[in-house]
């Protein structure tokens, strides 16, 4: 399995985020949080961060999407530059998920779902034919730097069973407290995209950490 590194600029300096993007250029993808307040607790990046940080890298910019209703905004988000947009399946109605997919899609990006710990794996069900990735929290939203939940392996193992037996082309993200010790649980657990956001920023040489990672 071809294992991709997603490294999260939440844990990036802000005052130097065109440098600290290019510090992770060895990884597959840059994750973006965005969050509004009041899916989570906290306010982080939105559009115009997304739009600035767009022309310093050219790796595909994985945008999570910790929002309310994000079918208002997916568009605006593609527009920005995002290249994969994932969306909380908590986040609206079934049918606003559904219509937020589809109009990531009509933009021409890769669009994703994602799961809070507490939401059961067959949650992804009604949208699994419909994705580029399935994005499983192995922390709470909102804040980097959680411990990593590992009563979450099972769930991601689930999902892998749906993938392969559905959609064997989607890919399967982790996302919280991913490090040296828990990356080789998310892998064996079927995960093939692990975002991390401390464990890549505060290495002393970070291409080695992306590919120690990696496995």
């Amino acid at each position: 399995m071809n294992i991709k590194i997603s490294p999260s600029i939440l844990a990036a300096d802000f005052a130097n985020l065109q440098r600290d993007i290019q510090r992770i250029s060895a990884a597959d993808y840059v994750h973006v949080d965005v969050m509004d307040g009041h899916f989570v607790p906290n306010i982080s990046i939105g559009l115009p961060v997304v739009e600035s940080i767009r022309p310093t890298t050219d790796l595909p910019l994985d945008v999570h999407l910790m929002i309310e209703r994000p079918v208002l905004w997916v568009e605006r988000f593609c527009d920005a530059g995002a290249d994969i947009v994932t969306c909380h399946v908590e986040a609206d109605t079934e049918e606003n998920i559904h219509e937020a997919l589809r109009l990531i899609h009509a933009k021409g990006k890769k669009a994703g779902i994602v799961l809070k710990p507490k939401t059961p794996a067959s949650a992804v069900l009604p949208f699994i034919n419909e994705v580029e990735m399935i994005l499983v929290m192995t922390v709470e939203p909102g804040f980097g730097g959680q411990k990593f939940m590992a009563d979450m392996m099972p769930k991601v193992q689930t999902i892998r069973g749906y993938i392969d037996a559905m959609n064997p082309a989607c890919d399967l993200e982790v996302d919280g407290g991913v490090d040296l010790n828990t990356a080789p649980l998310c892998i064996n657990s079927g995960a093939n995209v692990l975002v991390a956001g401390s464990a890549v920023y505060k290495a002393e040489d970070i291409p080695q950490r992306i590919a120690a990672l990696r496995g």
